[in-house]
């Protein structure tokens, strides 16, 4: 009988808050990828010198958290850092290593945890 009367009182109290009960822990629904581009100004950079990017990152659903910089060396992605406001923006150091051309990205992470990876950009080195 006492447990009747506890389930009855348990739901009068939630249909007098709207009839439900919810319980979440962060953005559960966004599944979606943010959008992420990286551009430079520059057409060429100094072996040694160091190669200006700006990201423009967008997401519909949590936004961005984050928009991190990569450099491209021998096939391995390297992390170089990270934006957390836009303007998203970061010098890239090129190495003076003999190499002709550096190569870039952006990723860009929203508050779900999604990410997506800009475009590589290309930019020639010179010695």
């Amino acid at each position: 009988m006492k447990r009747l009367a506890a389930i009855a009182a348990i739901t009068l109290l939630l249909a007098g808050c709207g009839g439900g009960l919810y319980l979440g822990w962060g953005d559960c629904c966004d599944s979606g990828a943010p959008s992420v581009s990286i551009t430079t100004a520059q057409t060429s950079v100094a072996a040694g010198g160091s190669l200006h990017v700006v990201a423009a990152a967008s997401d519909n659903d949590s936004g961005i958290d984050e928009v991190a910089f990569y450099r491209v060396d021998g096939g391995i992605d390297t992390r170089l850092g990270s934006d957390g406001s836009a303007p998203y923006a970061w010098d890239v150091p090129v190495p003076a290593d003999g190499r002709s051309s550096v190569s870039v990205f952006a990723r860009a992470r929203d508050g779900a945890g999604n990410t997506a990876d800009s475009n590589r950009l290309t930019i020639a080195v010179t010695p």
